[in-house]
């Protein structure tokens, strides 16, 4: 399965508690903390869901 490597480029203040609790699910804490994932369906949508907050790069 292919990855992607997840950073929080926004701080989630004032952002809906749904929003909070999905950056925390993907386990992005910190602004500027990054993750590499597998992209799974279900990553993927919780990626699609906050998308506005991130930066999104393929891994190798």
């Amino acid at each position: 399965m292919k990855k992607i490597k997840i950073t929080l480029v926004k701080s989630p203040i004032d952002r809906p508690e749904r929003q909070k609790l999905t950056l925390q699910a993907l386990g992005l804490n910190k602004t500027f903390s990054s993750r590499e994932v597998e992209a799974t369906p279900q990553i993927l949508g919780m990626v699609r869901k906050v998308n506005h907050l991130l930066k999104i790069e393929e891994s190798k």
